[in-house]
């Protein structure tokens, strides 16, 4: 137990190490606070670099200390980063000396629930409950989840990996949970289809995918829902929005505000290795609507 204990303390340690010291920063006027958006200056229809500013171990909370497991722990987000996961969680699955992490999205419609890939937790009255499975329609072998969105009317939305890049869908028909199924080919056409986004109302679907029309590599595509239920063309959302470089991950702040999206650059080291740079940007999400006019 002593050594189980010294483990967590290393990765807590660790974690709130990543976490630089708060800076002090200069008091502004009224009138510029009443324009900042959680303490930054927010973008207009042109997307901008979001930097989020310093955090603190004050902004994460250290959960279940009561139930204390070396088998699983969380800590939950309190500080002001709009775009950061309420919650994350470190989870032994096979040694202590590999804990993998989990990363909780919001959800529009409960926030008692929170989903990452195929698993789910819930708000209890002490905390957070341990990772549960959606079960054997999503925890597949054959399947592989990196991202799960979900509407306000619990739709699931969800990627594959393991099955040629591909979205998934899920609704709840009557009150009951349907089969997954694979969405149209105007969506499931080209590489690296994945990171989808659906809307809060459904209205729209967002992903990133490499396709021949495209700009470079990965770019964020959208769809609209039409009046006849129907998923809308595949609209490269912009140069705007995509480069010669990949983008993807793109999704809203919980209010609908701001739109936010991962831009990826690969880079040559000087013995010749690679790696891979990422930079958060940031719009405001009525760039949405100038799409939709145009489509």
């Amino acid at each position: 137990m002593r050594n189980n204990t010294k483990i967590v303390v290393l990765v807590f340690a660790i974690f709130l190490n990543a976490c630089e010291t708060e800076k002090s920063e200069t008091k502004k006027n009224s009138s510029a606070e009443d324009n900042l958006y959680f303490g930054y200056k927010p973008p207009g229809l042109t997307p901008e670099i979001f930097v989020p500013k310093n955090s603190t171990s004050q902004d994460w909370k250290f959960g279940n200390t009561d139930s204390l497991s070396m088998d699983e722990f969380y800590f939950t987000y309190t500080g002001n980063n709009p775009f950061e996961n309420p919650v994350v969680v470190y989870r032994n699955e096979g040694s202590y000396y590999n804990v993998n992490k989990y990363t909780f999205s919001h959800n529009p419609s409960d926030s008692n629930i929170l989903y990452s890939r195929w698993n789910y937790i819930e708000r209890t009255d002490s905390g957070w409950s341990k990772i549960k499975s959606l079960g054997p329609m999503f925890e597949r072998e054959d399947w592989g989840i990196m991202v799960m969105s979900v509407s306000s009317k619990g739709t699931f939305v969800f990627d594959d990996y393991k099955s040629n890049d591909v979205i998934r869908m899920s609704r709840i028909i009557n009150g009951e949970r349907e089969e997954p199924k694979l969405l149209g080919k105007h969506i499931n056409t080209g590489k690296w289809t994945c990171h989808p986004f659906i809307a809060p109302d459904e209205s729209y679907l967002i992903w990133g995918s490499e396709r021949e029309d495209g700009y470079g590599k990965s770019d964020n595509y959208i769809s609209f829902r039409q009046q006849d239920d129907s998923w809308g063309p595949a609209i490269n959302m912009g140069d705007k929005i995509n480069s010669e470089l990949e983008e993807n991950g793109a999704h809203l702040t919980r209010d609908g505000k701001y739109l936010l999206f991962s831009r990826h650059e690969e880079k040559v080291r000087e013995d010749g290795t690679t790696y891979w740079e990422s930079k958060q940007y940031w719009v405001d999400a009525r760039i949405i609507e100038t799409l939709r006019i145009h489509q």
